[in-house]
């Protein structure tokens, strides 16, 4: 289905934004391009042949108005730690629905605390909308209807190919900083890489150490299930480093530290291929346990992970301007259900 209304997609220079901008255009869809690098949104914005608005974010006013007209914005320029509030500013100062592809916890948890202003100005605020966040999301509520009572939620990533340009500086921005888990629906602070456990995706027992991801907030937000870990099942070299970070993180998140990362990570590869996403996949893996010790376990297979952000993103772009947009912070699975995840192209779901 092509819906027509006006929407806007920040960020359209960054690799994800990018990959959403062709897959709109491929379906028919004519976003308006926005973004702070005019060569590089131009140059796509010609290509493509939409519009485009170019425009930073600290400038409120020029933001209000780049916002002119638009019913829906995509966000895709990150750090989300420090785009994500100047553009949900914008988003409720001009009741422009707010979506995002950020998988940031500090961003949900900030953006939940709108929800009152939110409603009041009629704006639905719904971040990650793409792999962090719209399968683990489907996953705990689809596991929470298997098992009603459960009071305990693992939830838990794995994938192959590469990382953008994005996703590694989001990283760095988190380096040297303590895990965290939820106990009794409260972000509790743990050490880094606090636990390891050995998960089943559906292809044998891997390694998997905590981390802090955004769905030790949306899941609580979704479920109401109070203790939450979230796990991911990386590289040992990734899992070395971030036990490491227990002792050495005032080191790793110092400001010479984050700019050598930086400039790294700048002179890489903007991301994956596009051999490499087709090659690539994504795992997800949920259990639940009540207080009886009854336990359930789902997972689901998807397609890479940025291939998976694109077509999760713009599904979701698709039903917020079909009027699917209610008013407040929102969660993927909360407002389009479980089952959301499997009407994407790619995915399959197994409980096991």
């Amino acid at each position: 289905m092509v819906m027509t209304g006006p929407w806007l997609l920040y960020g359209a220079n960054g690799y994800t934004g990018e990959q959403v901008a062709r897959l709109a255009s491929a379906r028919g869809h004519r976003p308006i391009l926005g973004g702070r690098r005019a060569a590089e949104v131009c140059a796509l914005a010609e290509e493509l042949q939409l519009e485009r608005r170019l425009f930073a974010l600290d400038d409120p006013a020029r933001v209000d108005d780049a916002l002119g007209g638009m019913s829906v914005v995509l966000h895709c320029a990150g750090p989300f730690s420090r785009t994500a509030r100047p553009m949900a500013d914008a988003c409720l100062r001009t009741r422009t629905h707010y979506l995002d592809i950020t998988g940031e916890v500090g961003v949900f948890e900030e953006l939940a605390a709108r929800d009152a202003e939110a409603r009041a100005a009629r704006v639905m605020l719904l971040p990650g909308c793409g792999f962090e966040v719209v399968p683990s999301d489907c996953l705990a509520v689809h596991l929470k209807g298997r098992l009603p009572g459960a009071r305990r939620l693992a939830l838990a990533y794995a994938a192959t190919g590469g990382v953008s340009r994005g996703t590694a500086t989001t990283a760095i921005e988190g380096l040297g900083r303590s895990g965290l888990v939820r106990r009794a629906g409260v972000l509790t602070p743990v050490p880094s890489a606090w636990k390891t456990r050995r998960i089943d995706f559906g292809d044998g027992p891997r390694a998997a150490i905590t981390l802090p991801l955004g769905d030790l907030s949306t899941a609580w937000h979704s479920t109401g299930i109070p203790d939450i870990e979230v796990y991911f099942a990386g590289p040992a070299g990734v899992r070395a480093l971030a036990v490491a970070a227990r002792y050495a993180g005032p080191l790793l998140g110092s400001e010479p530290v984050r700019r050598f990362l930086a400039a790294r990570v700048r002179a890489g590869a903007p991301g994956p291929s596009a051999e490499e996403r087709r090659r690539g996949r994504g795992f997800v893996w949920g259990e639940v346990e009540d207080d009886g010790g009854r336990r359930a376990t789902s997972r689901l297979a998807l397609p890479d992970g940025y291939t998976f952000t694109a077509h999760a993103a713009l599904a979701v772009v698709e039903r917020a301007l079909a009027g699917q947009a209610p008013a407040g912070f929102q969660t993927p699975a909360k407002v389009y259900g479980p089952d959301f995840v499997l009407g994407l192209e790619g995915v399959a779901r197994t409980d096991v």
